[in-house]
């Protein structure tokens, strides 16, 4: 495995977590919420340009993803 995809996936992983704590979930609600409404798919597609920006920029374009989506939080 490529040092970047090992990047990439630690950063992901550091979004579920940090989307669970701020929206008062557990990761693993976290995860099946971000999977379902293509938060994943969004921080996995634009991953170069996410991890640039600041974390709390990141967590609010999965809010906004998600909810376009059909998310509720």
């Amino acid at each position: 495995m490529s040092q970047k995809t090992i990047w990439k996936i630690q950063y992901i992983n550091l979004c579920i977590n940090e989307f669970a704590r701020k929206h008062r979930l557990t990761p693993q609600m976290s995860y099946a919420y971000l999977n379902t409404y293509m938060g994943l798919a969004f921080l996995d597609e634009c991953y170069e340009a996410e991890h640039t920006d600041s974390l709390s920029n990141t967590l609010d374009a999965l809010k906004f993803i998600c909810q376009r989506n059909g998310g509720s939080l």
